[in-house]
């Protein structure tokens, strides 16, 4: 037997055994195929082919998933190619196998890779957006003239098919606009993972969960930038002052405004 055919009969052996949550499909010359799985999201098939002259090259490598980002996973591969080639002369499948599996521990945000791409295109130098990939968070900071919202945004586990929600909350806005913003939130994410109550005689079709992370990071960056600089409609004042701390003379327009401008959102 020659050092491709030990290696697979090693793989086939240990594979299921040493990476968790993986499913050995196919272990021949031809092709080794293994499915990795965290969570029904979080799920990476790795294809594997020996060059020609294996060992002393690396591994040729692809990686595909129905629900990852498919940026996310050029990056991955490219890493893991990178991997093998610290190790040429040496069996490589088995240490790419488990850099998949400690990459998909390791990166709990995975899962909305793409959906924090987009967040960022649509904030500004000012604002912060930070990933927290051991506590499986966001640390988010917008800001609009002299005001801000803070807060952290928990991705669970399960990620999409539970909602994210928001931690530790922090503005400068005020009260009522901070019970807005939260309540806001709350059901734009429950929306994402619940289906809409049924009418009586109505067939309604089959629902699905849908990702929450930037539907209700959008809609908050939205009002945030939008607020600072709304205008009652009557008086054509600011409905808000432009130092958060000044609120005695304008508070009645605040809120005889914000009726009308929480409906704009």
């Amino acid at each position: 037997m020659g050092l491709i055919d030990d290696e697979l009969q090693e793989v086939g052996k240990l594979c299921q055994h040493v990476i968790s949550g993986s499913r050995l499909v196919s272990c021949v010359r031809s092709m080794v195929r293994v499915e990795i799985r965290q969570t029904a999201f979080k799920n990476i098939i790795v294809l594997i082919q020996f060059p020609e002259d294996y060992p002393h090259s690396s591994l040729l490598l692809e990686l595909k998933s129905k629900t990852l980002s498919d940026k996310l996973l050029d990056g991955l591969t490219n890493v893991c190619e990178q991997e093998a080639k610290k190790i040429l002369g040496k069996p490589q499948v088995l240490l790419v196998l488990k850099f998949v599996r400690n990459f998909l521990e390791e990166h709990p945000l995975s899962c909305c890779y793409d959906e924090i791409s987009e967040i960022k295109r649509h904030l500004t130098d000012f604002d912060e957006l930070k990933l927290k990939q051991k506590a499986s968070s966001i640390s988010l900071k917008i800001l609009e003239g002299r005001y801000y919202f803070k807060s952290k945004v928990a991705v669970p586990d399960i990620y999409p098919e539970t909602s994210i929600s928001l931690e530790d909350v922090e503005t400068n806005f005020p009260p009522l606009f901070l019970r807005f913003f939260t309540g806001q939130t709350k059901e734009i994410a429950r929306q994402c993972v619940e289906p809409p109550l049924r009418s009586k005689g109505k067939q309604q079709p089959s629902f699905k969960p849908r990702p929450s992370l930037q539907p209700v990071v959008s809609f908050l960056v939205s009002a945030v930038k939008q607020l600072p600089h709304e205008k009652c409609q009557l008086c054509k004042q600011l409905c808000l002052p432009q130092d958060p701390q000044v609120t005695d003379k304008l508070f009645i327009i605040i809120i005889n405004c914000f009726q009308t401008v929480a409906g704009s959102v």
